[in-house]
């Protein structure tokens, strides 16, 4: 049998999703976050068909007769991905249907069918349809008059069989549920729900008066959602972004969902008419698109959600309640790093940028943007800084997938006040998380820095697990000037002190590393490579990783998502371990340890914004950052063995490709701990 060196990337993500759906059936996670892991694998999924499966079938169309490392095409690859998404799916609808509802139920959470109301409910809900739901609904005739209508991506759909009593005629309509509505509709008692589709299902007849309704079925469609640029052919980066937005709306369909009931007839119409397959099409039992079931988060029922954690303060930031500190000053006494989200986002980046913004003294600003909130507290920074005279110039990624319509309203709000935008770079989308802030003091001009894994996102910092080092470190200070003008203007051959920077530099950087923990370990030395990161899917990396291991180079690593090495194979990979730790958090940073990196016997850490993947290394401008203060290094070391101790929310790959989860003692559990580790060395802050 042949050795099996490269797991295919797409079943490695779905597998991703499958560790994210188990949090959902596990008894010790509370109720409500069950259900919400329910949403965010129903989500997850249709991210996956808008882009992953998308760019599958248009190999397949266009007769790409390459594979992939592992050796599928793109047609085998469809089929499987197919196999694993009915069954996760299925498992999906047995959890929500046999154990979550039901347990919800049991606590007085209902999910309530039109046929299980009362007549007061029933009244309630002929209110709201008539005054909230009937005004905003078009219904859609099909017939030799009336097209088949263009069912937009991700909608949620009534189809309707009727017939004309006079003429017997039998007819076709299309009832879209308003997406700007809520998934449920929730009932006086506030613990209550009942599908929207079925208040517009039980009302059918206002919409189409005098016909007889004979059936009607849900369906759901997913299109190719992926933008597909011709950035040098454009002119203006930012109308060729917004035209393709427009255009998403309008990509070929790649999935489309049904309700088992649903006759032959209706499935065979949808199937023409929205040019998609049998093996494009998927029957569920449950009630479609699960991913509204974030909405029970506002219930006031925290005894059936995590507990709530007070993001903390470290020290050195925390002036005491009436006074704030000047993060300046801090700074000049040594690098500060920051681990959200146990650190408070507010009091740390969000105020070093609004603190640069009024600072009569700080000349310029410089940032990029990849993802940010959509009421943002540091693009409001930014507006006041230009507003007051400073140079701001900011790097807004319109390319940042399914952002990128807020990404184009942020930039045309930091246009308008005198704000340098900068909207990208052709042919490479800017991922690094970087903040230059440029002060004049006494001793001359100073460069302070926020460098980080995680996006400036308020919203996200919340519930995202990431890193950042605030430092006025010369050497990085001017790697970052360097950084910000190759961005803004023009430049080859840019070199970098302290950065390791992608697409010029960090391949080479490290795999360099990883060959100097291979000299090391010929040399007798203790040689070692933990890497915490998103995904792992570059053979070239992969390929370096598996020598370092036959040469005798411990490995661990810790990956969130995807993974296309094989640990524990005889001989390939005998020293490699792999885990994912999913949970309450979304494990989001990268960290790179080397026990030699800075010569024998002594670690180098880097930090930054690049998983090992060939997008991250060849195609996305990344920076990776040393974290080298001793106490600094420590933390992250902490970090790295609180991750590898957990025997609660850990999942370990075999060398047959399969993710097991650890045996639970539950000594470590990663965010628990790490909550402990914040709280008792820093005061909360509200």
């Amino acid at each position: 049998m042949q050795e099996q060196r490269y797991l295919n990337r797409e079943l490695s993500w779905l597998d991703f999703n499958a560790r994210v759906l188990a949090l959902s059936s596990d008894p010790q996670v509370p109720l409500l976050e069950r259900a919400k892991f329910l949403a965010i694998f129903s989500q997850n999924l249709d991210e996956f068909f808008q882009v992953r499966v998308a760019g599958l079938k248009d190999q397949v169309a266009a007769a790409v007769g390459s594979t992939s490392p592992d050796g599928r095409s793109p047609a085998q690859q469809l089929l499987e991905i197919r196999e694993r998404v009915e069954e996760l799916t299925a498992r999906q609808e047995a959890i929500f249907l046999d154990e979550v509802a039901p347990a919800l139920a049991a606590v007085g959470v209902r999910f309530s069918a039109w046929d299980e109301l009362d007549d007061d409910d029933e009244k309630f809900l002929v209110d709201t349809f008539e005054h909230r739901i009937f005004p905003v609904l078009t219904p859609l005739a099909v017939d030799p008059g009336h097209p088949f209508p263009y069912i937009s991506n991700l909608s949620l759909n009534l189809a309707v069989s009727l017939r004309d009593p006079i003429t017997g005629e039998r007819r076709f309509a299309r009832v879209k549920v308003p997406d700007l509505l809520p998934r449920f509709v929730v009932m006086p008692d506030g613990e209550r729900f009942v599908p929207l589709e079925q208040v517009i299902a039980a009302h059918l007849d206002q919409l189409f008066p005098g016909m007889q309704v004979e059936a009607h079925d849900t369906f759901r469609v997913a299109r190719n959602a992926d933008l597909t640029l011709q950035e040098e052919e454009a002119d203006d980066l930012l109308a060729a972004v917004e035209m393709e937005l427009r255009r998403r709306q309008f990509g070929r369909a790649v999935r489309l969902e049904i309700t088992g009931g649903i006759t032959e007839e209706v499935r065979e119409l949808l199937q023409r008419e929205l040019d998609v397959s049998e093996d494009d099409t998927y029957r569920l039992v449950g009630p479609l698109d699960l991913g509204g079931l974030w909405s029970l988060q506002a219930l006031d029922r925290p005894e059936l959600k995590d507990p709530p954690f007070q993001r903390v303060t470290q020290t050195r930031l925390d002036a005491g309640k009436d006074e704030r500190t000047d993060l300046f000053a801090v700074l000049r006494e040594g690098d500060v790093l920051v681990h959200h989200p146990y650190d408070s986002f507010r009091t740390s980046v969000e105020e070093f940028i609004r603190q640069a913004s009024i600072d009569p003294h700080v000349l310029a600003i410089k940032m990029t943007l990849y993802r940010t909130s959509g009421d943002s507290p540091i693009v409001r920074s930014l507006i006041r800084a230009a507003e007051q005279g400073k140079q701001v110039a900011v790097l807004v990624e319109l390319k940042a997938r399914f952002d990128e319509g807020a990404n184009i309203e942020w930039a045309k709000a930091l246009e308008t006040v005198g704000v340098h935008v900068v909207y990208g770079l052709v042919g490479l989308k800017v991922h690094t998380k970087t903040a230059l802030v440029v002060r004049d003091e006494p001793e001359g001009i100073r460069r302070y820095c926020h460098l980080g894994t995680g996006n400036y996102n308020s919203k996200t910092a919340r519930t995202y697990e990431d890193l950042g080092l605030l430092t006025c470190d010369p050497a990085i200070g001017a790697d970052l000037t360097q950084l910000f003008n190759y961005l803004t203007g023009y430049g080859r051959n840019v070199r970098y002190e302290r950065l390791v920077v992608a697409p010029h530099g960090a391949r080479q950087g490290l795999l360099d590393l990883i060959d100097g923990e291979v000299r090391a370990a010929a040399e007798g030395l203790p040689a070692a490579i933990t890497i915490k990161l998103n995904s792992l899917s570059d053979v070239q990396m992969i390929e370096a990783l598996y020598a370092a291991s036959q040469a005798g180079v411990q490995i661990d690593l810790i990956v969130r998502g995807v993974c296309c090495l094989v640990p524990g194979v005889p001989g390939l990979s005998d020293r490699i371990r792999v885990r994912s730790i999913v949970g309450r958090y979304l494990e989001h940073s990268r960290v790179y340890r080397f026990a030699n990196g800075a010569g024998p016997g002594q670690p180098h850490h880097l930090v930054g914004s690049a998983d090992l993947m060939p997008r991250n290394l060849d195609r996305r401008v990344e920076a990776l950052f040393p974290v080298e203060e001793p106490s600094l290094q420590a933390r992250l070391e902490e970090i790295l063995e609180i991750n590898l101790a957990d025997d609660s929310l850990a999942w370990t790959l075999g060398p047959d490709g399969r993710w097991t989860h650890v045996e639970r003692f539950g000594t470590v559990e990663t965010h628990a701990r790490l909550q402990q580790v914040a709280a008792g060395r820093i005061r909360p802050v509200p």
